[in-house]
């Protein structure tokens, strides 16, 4: 009984060997088991989900599929979703192959044929379509164009933040500006209304007794804070007619520019509206020879501001487009004055002519008069 049992063991022993030795048994116990994905990439393949489909048959089925889905074959039934799961799935399989295959066989000559003669249509249907290359280098690609774009948007988002305070900024000066010219109308307003109330009751006769009218003020006050001697210098000084410089340069600066601003204002005045060409010629010869003058003024205003003892006493050049806007705008009014004077002027003759004629009369009837009453008492 022992015999026949350490004979069997024998024979097993032998039979596990040889089956290990046998190239068949030794493939179907090396073939993988097949996921569901797998075997899914298989069914969209079109292929049989066993697994035994050569490299070959893969790459006619992936290729005969890739002329019905690929998005650029121009044919109806292109479909960019399905050739991308089909890709993957072409992938999928392919990889399997080259990694349950023994290595040396027919299947991987298959197998490396199929990858060097990979097919040479766009692999962009992943990663957005960027890129170019293996898959690996569109991923890098891919990645550095997320980066470059989130740059981009962080850029775009604090530009709309600096335009949003930019606007809220000119909000809040447009709304100071319109405080402080409502407060300056304010102000003039009080002004006048004061001005009007002196006004009447001087008219009233209000500031006849007050004490002191009639005498003179008096100029020169005792200041404690100053030095007496400076004071009694510049009293000196003021008495005798003297002006510091910078007086007598902005005086100097107001007569010019009264005289250049009546200068225009009556040239323009002598014009009509509209004028003609040869109204236009003289105008611009007029404001020729006011530019001259207008450069000397400049000249002065430099000066003057160069020694005014306080920034808010310097002037801003005259420019003759304003001063020409200036004029245009007061030749209405000076039109206007010039009739009003010369309707004066003639109804002022005609009553001096009618105050000579009435006396002339008086004149000539006095001896009349006399002769009549010298011819009664004779």
């Amino acid at each position: 009984m022992s015999r026949s049992l350490v004979s069997n063991f024998r024979r097993g022993l032998f039979l596990l060997v040889s089956s290990r030795r046998s190239p068949p048994v030794r493939r179907l116990s090396s073939v993988p088991r097949i996921s569901r994905s797998l075997q899914e990439s298989f069914r969209l393949l079109q292929l049989p989900d066993d697994g035994h489909s050569s490299p070959s048959q893969v790459k006619e089925a992936y290729l005969r599929l890739a002329k019905l889905y690929h998005p650029d074959s121009g044919a109806a039934t292109a479909d960019a979703g399905l050739f991308a799961r089909l890709e993957e799935a072409y992938r999928a399989v392919l990889t399997h192959q080259s990694t349950g295959q023994p290595a040396g066989g027919r299947e991987d000559e298959d197998e490396d044929e199929a990858r060097g003669a990979a097919v040479q249509h766009r692999h962009y249907l992943s990663f957005e379509g960027v890129g170019s290359g293996t898959p690996s280098q569109r991923e890098r690609q891919y990645r550095q164009i997320r980066v470059d774009r989130a740059s981009e948007e962080v850029l775009n988002y604090r530009q709309r933040e600096h335009e949003r305070a930019a606007a809220a900024d000119g909000a809040l000066v447009e709304r100071d500006v319109r405080q402080r010219s409502r407060k300056i109308k304010i102000t003039q307003a009080v002004e006048r209304l004061v001005e009007d109330l002196i006004q009447e009751s001087m008219a009233r006769g209000d500031f006849r007794n007050l004490s002191g009218a009639g005498k003179p003020l008096s100029k020169f006050q005792h200041n404690p804070y100053a030095d007496p001697m400076t004071h009694n210098l510049n009293r000196i000084l003021i008495d005798n007619g003297y002006q510091p410089r910078w007086v007598v340069t902005q005086r100097g600066i107001r007569e010019s520019a009264a005289g250049i601003r009546d200068r225009l204002l009556e040239g323009r005045a002598r014009l009509g509206d509209p004028m003609t060409p040869d109204e236009l010629s003289q105008w611009e010869r007029l404001c020729a020879s006011v530019e001259e003058e207008l450069v000397k003024l400049n000249k002065m205003v430099d000066d003057y501001n160069l020694i005014v003892p306080m920034l808010n006493m310097q002037m801003v050049h005259f420019g003759l487009s304003r001063e020409m806007r200036r004029a245009a705008r007061g030749a209405g009014q000076r039109r206007l004055d010039r009739q009003r004077e010369r309707e004066e002027e003639r109804e002022r003759r005609k009553e001096e002519k009618r105050r000579a004629n009435a006396a002339d009369k008086t004149e000539s009837g006095k001896p009349g008069l006399l002769s009549w009453m010298q011819n009664l008492l004779r």
